[in-house]
């Protein structure tokens, strides 16, 4: 690129390029292309790569063949950042023909679920960018191409990809078309579908299914999880002989308040081995807690965690401090991985579990959050042009309260009450902070497993207390006493 040094452009600025350079301009291009043997007439196609960025996402190469001969194209989509430090799993429940247009930037690494179906799509050699709409199409093209042959040749199989195919068209809107010709999708946008869930679990955390509003978008979740080491075998990032991280044997010693314990174990994100470090940390006015630090310096992934080093709490908590400067900003904050947390002022809605444990100040939550939304992406032809101003809208209020311009509220919400805000004016009152304890639902109880907890008599038979109180009350009287009770 003439005017750009970068070797990720943005899209928008590639595209400019790509139309002000003329046929006959001497100036580089930003499309590379290549030469390369069609695999259909076996002839010579042409290859264009672009490497480019996708604002809100990250880097990625975008490939295309067209051969001239026969016709035939093709094209897929890489990531060329980095390997996330945990893999990723989303959740989309698609009940109504908007949710068709959701976008899908699908990685090599991804595996695709629809759990209605029983169909699995394995990791391809190749990545795709497309919507839930595409998606379902390209499977039914796939299904419908070798449909005549199985119909000769194996008549069971070709009932049962024929009853998946009447099923998927009904997740089109299309339940009586079963001719891939005629599969046009329906315009009407009250045209019923048959609801759906699709999964996308990518152990690379490249795969991304775009949410509707903000993340608290009711038929989207998003979660992380730590990688298995198969997984990390499958990704290329250590050896299927490489040892395994030794286990941290643990002592019936209590741990003391200037005591750092040490864990051996494995990195989630390569696979070598780490170390772990665990310390008691008693905040003042709250409670005991325990924060673990990991680090890794085979590839950099770093990662704390926080813990509750007390009892179960019989209440939940709910704290609502009101930011008025950046004095409010730089207050301590932690939270558990069992609190919610919102601002009102934005919409903004992070469900129970999201980010995880956190012991950081308000201004360092406030910049995670950042960082983690500014990374998705509403892209390609069927993101709505309103939902991209509306993000990008979020994330500049976001922005703002993270430089105080305006006034707002922060609420961490806790069942466990084990989250907490700095008071400024401890033990006196602060006038900017709230505290509201509350009593857990059963709900509450049965999502944190409280309900199934048992205390007392876990030793043996849980209910052998009370079947002896039972049997006592049943029991007849024996002949003696029978004998004495008619004397009396």
């Amino acid at each position: 690129m003439s005017n750009s040094g970068e070797l990720f452009p943005k899209i928008g600025q590639v595209v400019n390029e790509t139309h002000s350079n003329e046929p006959d301009s001497t100036e580089e291009s930003p499309v590379t292309e290549i030469d390369s043997l069609c695999m259909r007439c076996h002839e010579q196609g042409k290859t264009r790569i672009l490497l480019t960025s996708i604002p809100f996402f990250r880097e990625v190469v975008v490939m295309s063949f067209r051969c001239e001969h026969c016709g035939w194209s093709n094209n897929e989509i890489q990531s060329a950042g980095e390997i996330r430090q945990e893999g990723a799993l989303y959740t989309a429940k698609i009940l109504d023909r908007t949710d068709l247009n959701r976008q899908i930037v699908r990685s090599n690494s991804c595996e695709i679920t629809i759990p209605e179906l029983d169909l699995t799509l394995p990791p391809t050699e190749r990545g795709q960018l497309t919507t839930v709409e595409g998606l379902l199409r390209d499977i039914i093209q796939d299904l419908n191409s070798d449909q005549p042959l199985r119909r000769i040749q194996a008549e069971d199989q070709y009932n049962k990809i024929q009853a998946l195919l009447v099923k998927m068209h009904g997740m089109l809107g299309n339940p009586d078309d079963l001719e891939l010709a005629g599969s046009e999708p329906s315009r009407d946008p009250d045209s019923p579908i048959t609801p759906f869930t699709l999964k996308l679990d990518d152990p690379s955390g490249n795969s991304f299914i775009e949410f509707i509003g903000s993340m608290s978008d009711p038929k989207w979740h998003f979660r992380t999880y730590p990688r298995t080491f198969q997984q990390n075998v499958q990704l290329g990032l250590v050896a299927a002989d490489d040892e395994e991280g030794k286990t941290a044997s643990s002592s019936g010693e209590e741990v003391s308040k200037d005591e750092v314990l040490v864990f051996p174990g494995k990195c989630s994100s390569c696979g070598h081995g780490l170390n772990t470090y665990m310390k008691r940390v008693d905040i003042p006015y709250f409670k005991e807690i325990l924060i673990m630090s990991t680090n890794c310096d085979k590839c950099g992934y770093r990662d704390n965690e926080v813990k509750s080093g007390s009892a179960i709490s019989p209440q939940g908590k709910k704290i609502i401090l009101k930011v008025e400067d950046q004095e409010d900003l730089s207050r301590d904050i932690l939270k558990s991985d069992t609190a919610g947390l919102a601002i009102p002022e934005i919409d903004l809605v992070l469900q129970s579990g999201t980010l995880g444990g956190r012991f950081t100040t308000v201004e360092g939550i406030l910049n995670q959050i950042y960082e983690e939304l500014s990374e998705k992406a509403l892209v390609g032809d069927s993101a709505k042009s309103e939902d991209k101003m509306s993000f990008e809208a979020f994330l500049a209020n976001l922005k703002s309260l993270i430089n105080v311009e305006r006034e707002f509220t922060v609420i961490l919400d806790d069942p466990l009450a084990n989250s907490y805000i700095q008071s400024l004016y401890a033990p006196d009152p602060d006038p900017n902070l709230t505290m509201i304890v509350y009593d857990r639902d059963w709900e509450q109880d049965e999502e944190l497993g409280l309900n199934d907890i048992q205390v007392e008599g876990y030793e043996g038979d849980p209910n052998a207390e009370k079947k002896d109180k039972e049997e006592k009350e049943v029991k007849p009287p024996s002949p003696e006493t029978a004998k004495e009770d008619v004397a009396a």
